[in-house]
């Protein structure tokens, strides 16, 4: 059985050549045999907002606009023909409402992250890069309903462009990991480590990070990856697809999404 994923990053992959081909080294290596997983970055045309130093991930209401990205994709790949939509981004912006919209699986890389540490250890903290979601991610843990067995989060204090230099000289990156991962189990007593973005833990993962101080760190890419292909088999194989009762499962007929984007967006 063959399986087509799409692969949404939020990063803006033009502009970064280097991450783009550890990033599809990383996930065409573990894919099951069959699995073909398409790589898409953020639109091009996004790079100019991107760069203006503006933080925008910082602001719910840019994230909104820039998440609609994510949501017209989502749609774009179940007309394709895709089996499912791997949406790569640790905050899972709007993963709800994109699991609205199509029948195919949409799987989350934060929620299926969390979810995997809570396989591997009874108490996981999450290491990022990107200072300003630290209070997304914590929302996140208990949306997800895993107060209990985690959540405590510590921000690296380098910034996005450092963890990107970090893929041609990563000892940096490695050494702050390290020093923060210390300080993190010791005074909260954590035993699975998430590497809060995907491009920290893609970084540790290509140079033999895998654990520090044996506490085992996840790498999101991996379960994340298996999560859409085991998804997308099911719902081929036994028909198994999201629920559709209730206020947060209703599919809008395309006609209305179609007059409503029109209306806002023009």
């Amino acid at each position: 059985m063959t399986i087509k994923i799409w692969h949404q990053s939020y990063a803006q992959l033009d502009a970064h050549t280097v991450y783009r081909a550890a990033l599809e080294e990383h996930l065409n290596a573990a894919a099951a045999p069959g699995t073909e997983i398409v790589i898409h970055g953020m639109d091009p045309a996004t790079k100019p907002a991107f760069e203006t130093g503006k933080k925008d991930l910082a602001y719910p209401y840019f994230q909104f606009l820039h998440a609609n990205q994510f949501l017209d994709y989502v749609m774009q790949a179940e007309r394709e023909g895709y089996d499912a939509y791997l949406m790569s981004t640790f905050p899972d912006p709007y993963l709800d409402i994109a699991q609205t919209l199509v029948d195919i699986p949409v799987v989350g890389f934060g929620f299926s992250s969390m979810h995997t540490a809570a396989y591997l250890g009874r108490h996981f903290g999450i290491i990022c890069f990107l200072e300003d979601l630290m209070p997304y991610y914590v929302e996140n843990v208990r949306k997800y309903g895993l107060e209990r067995l985690g959540g405590d989060i510590r921000c690296l204090g380098l910034s996005y462009a450092d963890i990107h230099a970090g893929f041609e000289d990563p000892s940096l990156v490695i050494e702050t990991f390290t020093n923060v991962a210390k300080e993190l189990i010791e005074s909260a007593g954590v035993d699975v480590l998430l590497a809060g973005e995907g491009p920290l833990g893609l970084l540790l993962h290509r140079n033999g990070i895998h654990r520090v101080f044996d506490v085992p760190i996840i790498d999101g890419f991996a379960p994340t990856r298996k999560a859409a292909e085991m998804r997308g088999s099911l719902r081929r194989s036994s028909g198994m697809s999201v629920a559709r009762r209730g206020y947060f499962h209703h599919r809008p007929e395309q006609q209305r999404i179609d007059e409503l984007k029109q209306f806002y967006f023009g």
